[in-house]
């Protein structure tokens, strides 16, 4: 642990020394690529410290949030924040004001990072917001823009750490609320040591200690997924991390060929749409070349024993990917099995993995090729994991997991018991090789293909003052037909008021409830408002405590 912490606290410090002249973050920008060395971050952070303490006057402990896409300066920013001795609140982009607005006025941050694509939203913001002092400019600030940028900022004398302790917050990450209020996941210095010690000793099982390795990074720096294993881990390791503007896949293999990209996180959307590209790409060739695809595909490669050996038999797909790349760490959402199958075929390794926010986030690992490819691997080195004997859910415990929720005193009572354990919510078990499978959930919660989750409560709240919905219920629901198949997506159900059965016939019913609730949902981002809006005349069935009972409401509308 005691080296642990010197990786990440005294990173700009020791890191340097190892990796000084290797690229640390990169990214394609109009004038080719912008890359900063490990020496270059170091500078770069120290500079933005600097102003942070003696400009500014930010004060140790104080929240210092950031709303920007990924790209090389967030990381930056994150590390002038742990020399300057701030606490800090990545942003989830996707948010409406609403939202942010809600999220700020929880953590009171004094001082806000911002790219110009989001200044307009802050700038809008601020205005109620009344903790926020300062807006710093990702981006090179324009002539006439009254806001100073990174890039503006004077030379850094020496400045000292502002140390603080183990159990100091490093990270408040906001997810969903179960009551439509957001939830800060309190992740300190001591969570994300004992992460990245632990994905550490993972990685070194699949690279030599030293090699070159350059990855991918495409999930939001506000997942804890790529914060802590793309980012800090990927970096405390000396590898090169590059990100991409676009999700779009000729964007993105542009990259991966471009820089030679060895390995990535991701989710298992992701892999629907690679696989996607790779299937147009074919059916563009000749008929011939389609046929032995196939033909290599289904009867030569699933009895090959070695990669490499898939690696030249499907080389075309390989070239696309620059040759060099050697697999995934899927997280964030179940992962379809055809699709882990397909790309291990093709050559391509998929490591599933499995984790909560609440556990900063990774709990199990599957990188043993000899473990059952359905389970999510086995518990990390520093968890326990046990299960419910009457519930069967998953109870894990150890350093990872979080101080608690930022000022939600019981709301953390509900997930960490008093002996420490904290519950994931799900239902698992766990076999006599130790290997962890997920098969359900006890919690309402819904996750979409991407990963994102959302609480049914939270989109509930937000119809909760309607005129014309007396009650409504948000479930997760299928996907049967699609690209998306088998993925989750949010359905609400909505029961009329009663003064407007009589009044409105069937169609214009549906008709005005349906507007209402997509006029309503506006105030979430665009994820979480509902897909399906179903207008039921009944009343919802209920426990003894009046508790909608989802599950029932499920089989009564038939989804």
């Amino acid at each position: 642990m005691g080296q642990i912490k010197e990786n990440v606290l005294s990173f700009l410090e020791h890191k340097t020394n190892d990796y000084k002249d290797i690229i640390a973050l990169g990214m394609r920008n109009a004038y080719g690529w912008s890359e900063f060395t490990y020496q270059g971050l170091s500078m770069m952070s120290r500079k933005i410290a600097s102003y942070l303490i003696n400009d500014l006057q930010v004060k140790k402990e104080e929240h210092v949030a950031i709303l920007s896409e990924s790209r090389v300066e967030f990381g930056a920013a994150f590390f002038a924040s742990v020399i300057a001795g701030t606490t800090f609140v990545p942003l989830d982009i996707k948010l409406t004001v609403h939202e942010l607005s809600s999220i700020l006025s929880s953590c009171n941050p004094t001082t806000v990072f911002v790219s110009n694509n989001y200044l307009n939203t802050i700038i809008k913001i601020k205005e109620e917001i009344t903790s926020i002092k300062n807006i710093i400019l990702l981006d090179e600030a324009g002539v006439d823009c009254k806001f100073k940028s990174i890039y503006n900022l004077n030379n850094a004398p020496d400045i000292k750490f502002r140390h603080r302790s183990l159990n100091s917050n490093a990270l408040i990450v906001y997810t969903s609320g179960t009551t439509g209020k957001p939830k800060g996941v309190q992740t300190t210095f001591k969570n994300l040591f004992s992460q990245v010690e632990d994905i550490q000793i993972e990685l070194n099982k699949l690279f030599k200690k030293g090699e070159k390795i350059n990855s991918l990074s495409i999930l939001p720096m506000n997942h804890l997924f790529e914060f802590t294993v793309g980012f800090a881990t990927f970096l405390s390791m000396g590898y090169s991390v590059y990100y991409t503007k676009s999700l779009r896949p000729k964007d993105v293999l542009n990259v991966m060929k471009d820089k030679k990209i060895s390995f990535m996180c991701t989710v298992p959307s992701f892999f629907k749409m690679l696989k996607m590209q790779f299937e147009q790409d074919m059916s563009r060739e000749s008929k011939f070349k389609q046929l032995i695809f196939n033909f290599n595909f289904h009867y030569i490669a699933k009895f090959l024993p070695f990669r490499f050996l898939k690696k030249y038999l499907f080389k075309d797909i390989h070239k696309k990917l620059g040759n060099n790349f050697f697999g995934f760490i899927s997280g964030g959402a179940p992962l379809d099995l055809d699709m882990a199958k397909y790309f291990n075929r093709i050559g391509i390794n998929v490591f599933q993995a499995y984790g909560l926010s609440e556990a900063s986030p990774i709990v199990t690992l599957n990188l043993n090729p000899k473990l059952d490819i359905e389970s999510v691997g086995t518990l990390l080195k520093s968890f326990e994991g046990k299960i419910d004997p009457k519930t069967k859910e998953l109870l894990v415990k150890g350093p990872s997991v979080m101080k608690g929720y930022y000022r939600q005193e019981e709301m953390t009572k509900e997930v960490i018991d008093e002996n420490g354990w904290l519950h994931t919510g799900d239902i698992a078990k766990i076999d006599k090789k130790g290997q962890v499978f997920i098969t359900g959930r006890i919690k309402n919660i819904i996750v979409l293909a991407g990963g994102k989750k959302v609480f049914p409560e939270e989109v509930e709240a937000v119809l909760d003052d309607s005129d014309y919905i007396k009650e409504a219920c948000a479930l997760s629901v299928e996907r049967r037909t699609g690209e998306k198949k088998g993925t989750e997506e949010v359905t609400v159900v909505v029961i009329p008021k009663d003064e407007l059965l009589e009044k409105y016939d069937k169609s214009a019913l549906e008709k005005l409830l349906i507007d209402e609730v997509k006029k309503k949902s506006l105030k979430l981002c665009q994820y979480k408002r509902p897909t399906n809006i179903i207008v039921y005349k009944g009343e919802f069935p209920k426990t003894a405590t009046k508790k909608i009972k989802r599950k029932e409401i499920k089989e009564l509308i038939r989804v």
